[in-house]
């Protein structure tokens, strides 16, 4: 049996995340989910990829909103739930454009002054709607600053197979899901079509490819080569290293630790040879 074992979001888009015992289902992922992005003076994105101490940016949520803290200089921000500020722009997430809302000044000057760069806080708008790539999903499907999709679901076993090849193991907050299983197989996920959680539907629409952001400690925002010199062995695929499946939804509600998977239909077309 599947169950969920655990939960995250990321409000702010590459910042640490938080785990949750249950999540909101929302139009556009779990609720609070990027919904807040940095971006540069061209409004375009910033992440871990190119600016590694972003992972020392920790986030909790309180009664008054999103509060974010250094890890190592002990400095706080609290981001209200709603955005204050009313000056709004196009910003991008890679090929995507979208309209942003502007924080506030004091959130650009905290953000600015802890990552040592000039940069913004956005929050998306609920009248904001960034459709997800029409290849693979619906097309109402829509997600948050997410990189393309409302969720990311890894089998905790995934994680177990790939730490029994490695010198040092990893936590799983290396891969940033939102929601990770219990149970089955290594990869299961990878052949998981459709399934249900509670009410809601699930459906696994792109298997994600990793990039450098799995060999940055989130704790200490310092690269490596692993997981991805690992991965690349037995994980490749259109020179795309795999780790992850990506999921669309139909339905809104909450989930919680402890729910069942149920298993409505498989693909295995795109599955990788387990156990490699």
């Amino acid at each position: 049996m599947l169950r969920i074992s655990q939960l995250f979001i990321y409000p702010v888009k590459s910042l640490g995340g938080i785990a949750l015992d249950k999540a909101l289902v929302t139009d556009r992922g779990f609720q609070y989910d990027r919904r807040w992005m940095l971006v540069d003076h061209n409004n375009r994105f910033i992440s871990q990829r190119d600016v590694h101490q972003m992972a020392l940016l920790k986030p909790a949520l309180t009664d008054k909103g999103i509060k974010i803290t250094h890890s190592v200089k002990q400095s706080s921000c609290t981001i209200p739930f709603d955005a204050v500020k009313n000056e709004f722009a196009e910003v991008t997430i890679w090929d995507d454009t979208c309209r942003g809302q502007f924080v506030g000044n004091e959130a650009d000057e905290w953000f600015s002054s802890m990552l040592e760069i000039p940069c913004r806080l956005v929050f998306m708008p609920d009248d904001t709607y960034r459709i997800t790539d029409q290849r693979y999903t619906s097309e109402d499907s829509i997600t948050s600053f997410s990189d393309a999709y409302p969720f990311l679901l890894i089998g905790q076993s995934s994680l177990d197979d790939l730490n029994s090849k490695l010198a040092e193991v990893l936590p799983m907050s290396r891969f940033r899901p939102n929601i990770v299983f219990t149970g089955g197989e290594p990869y299961q996920e990878d052949a998981m079509h459709t399934f249900i959680i509670g009410d809601i539907i699930f459906y696994g629409v792109k298997l994600c490819a990793r990039c450098v952001m799995t060999t940055i400690d989130q704790e200490n925002g310092l690269a490596g080569k692993e997981p991805l010199k690992t991965l690349a062995r037995y994980r490749l695929k259109d020179k795309k290293i795999m780790f992850g499946q990506n999921l669309a939804h139909n339905g809104l509600g909450e989930i919680k630790i402890g729910d069942e998977l149920q298993i409505i239909k498989l693909n295995y077309q795109d599955r990788f040879l387990v156990g490699v």
